[in-house]
């Protein structure tokens, strides 16, 4: 396996150089995952939950150190990346305690026998994460993973190696030796993991990577976890509040410098506000400025990679082709880093691949309807994707029609995505096979069993 060159996108510096996984290391991980296993899922719940949250100690400890690596492998601001480690760990409490609540037995008496169902782990679980939100998105899967009991190889995208050990080196020291194991590596570690002697795969990352490892996993009918990606739609009629739908709008299309799975990728306006709503857009777009994620002064860090850059930029050009108007951004930085503008185009038709292919990228792209609901409804929905969606209107009943008709697992009515604490986050379609969080994205690390008690005959 090739070694990983990690690079700081911001100035192309090699941070360090890290070994990638043998074939042999990543199944001698697995091996010594499985052996740990069942020791592991002999303890109770609670007691497991206890060992995961004795972490949060080292996690405050090293809080600066972990921001700073985020920020260095993968661009993100500094202000994100504090933001992304505080928010994410202050919720580990609550998580943890809503997973060792889902699978309680649960008892049900029938006429002739006493049934209780219990959830049982199962087994070693391969942790494959993303770089986009370096700790949120592996917390999403070790956390129901370990307290659940299972066992648990992690492997953290080949652009983050840095913060996926530190993840791993501040877990770990709190678990039996072989619960949590660390490969490095790209596309290729993935893949033998994937293949290897285990029960479960928790895949959070893009569409065909996750179609691949159903593919390789059908073999064994292992068990999936897919979050993938999104091409989100917004749909924001005439009488919507159109200050606070631009400023969603722009907010969630390059936060994060658009590198989101549920960023807003595609605005459907009604076309007698059409021209007012571009102008709103453009006011808010325009305060977006890029530069190094350590300068407090700047909105967006670098892309993640040139190569990201690039799929970025090439939309861009195929919609300005195809007829889009480009009202800001657009043009390639001069100098060092893997920096977009922040850039919108207006106009933009269905069949262009800014319309049909994730971009990932920070890019508002607006287009405009004239037949009501039914044409706002058949546009959004012209996707493979079903990650989320945003409706914006005065009219609370029509808000809630079309959020029903939308293929999106979440929708938000007057309002970016985020449900209330303990729901799940669902990918529909073609954007995630299962699903995260809630009592029953937790139940998913585990089967339920029956046990049936005969009741005496009187």
């Amino acid at each position: 396996m090739e070694p990983l060159i990690d690079r700081n996108p911001a100035n192309g510096e090699v941070l360090a150089t890290v070994e990638a996984a043998t074939t042999q290391e990543v199944h001698a991980a697995i091996a010594r995952a499985r052996t740990a296993q069942p020791a592991w899922a002999a303890r109770t719940a609670d007691d497991r939950r206890q060992q995961v949250l004795a972490s949060l100690v080292d996690f405050a400890e090293i809080e600066s150190e972990l921001a700073n690596t985020i920020t260095r492998e993968m661009g993100k601001t500094r202000r994100s990346a504090i933001g992304e480690v505080r928010g994410y760990l202050a919720g580990v409490g609550e998580t943890t305690q809503e997973i060792v609540r889902a699978i309680e037995p649960q008892r049900i008496a029938g006429e002739s026998v006493d049934t209780v169902v219990v959830r049982v782990p199962h087994g070693v679980v391969a942790a494959i994460t993303p770089w986009n939100f370096p700790l949120g998105m592996p917390l999403s899967i070790l956390l129901p993973a370990l307290v659940t009991g299972n066992s648990v190889v992690f492997k953290p995208s080949e652009h983050v190696p840095l913060t996926g050990e530190l993840i791993h080196r501040t877990l770990a020291r709190h678990l039996p030796e072989g619960v949590l194991e660390l490969v490095q590596g790209a596309g290729e570690v993935g893949a033998e993991l994937v293949g290897g002697d285990i029960d479960m795969i928790g895949f959070v990352g893009s569409r065909d990577t996750g179609m691949r490892i159903m593919e390789r996993a059908a073999g064994g009918l292992k068990r999936l976890v897919l979050e993938l990606g999104g091409k989100d739609p917004m749909v924001v009629f005439a009488d919507a509040d159109l200050d606070a739908a631009a400023e969603c709008a722009v907010t969630h299309s390059l936060r994060n410098t658009g590198q989101v799975c549920c960023s807003v990728e595609r605005v459907y306006v009604e076309a007698n506000v059409a021209d007012a709503f571009e102008s709103k857009v453009l006011q808010f777009a325009k305060d977006w400025q890029h530069g190094d994620g350590f300068d407090e002064d700047v909105h967006m860090g670098p892309l993640v990679s040139e190569a990201q850059r690039e799929r970025v930029h090439a939309q861009v050009l195929d919609a300005v082709e195809g007829g889009a108007r480009l009202l800001l951004g657009g043009v390639l930085p001069d100098g060092p880093g893997s920096y977009y503008p922040a850039t919108v185009l207006a106009d933009v038709g269905q069949g262009l691949r800014i319309t049909r292919e994730e971009t990932f990228g920070p890019v508002v792209a607006l287009s405009r309807f004239a037949g009501g609901e039914a044409e706002a409804i058949a546009l959004a929905n012209d996707t493979p994707y079903g990650l989320g969606a945003n409706v914006w209107t005065s009219d609370l009943e029509r808000g809630q029609r079309v959020a029903q008709a939308l293929h999106a697992g979440q929708v938000g009515i007057n309002r970016y995505l985020a449900g209330a604490a303990g729901t799940p986050w669902v990918g529909a379609r073609q954007s995630g096979f299962g699903f995260l969080g809630g009592p029953e994205g937790h139940r998913q690390f585990t089967t339920p069993k029956t046990i049936g008690l005969a009741k005496p005959v009187v």
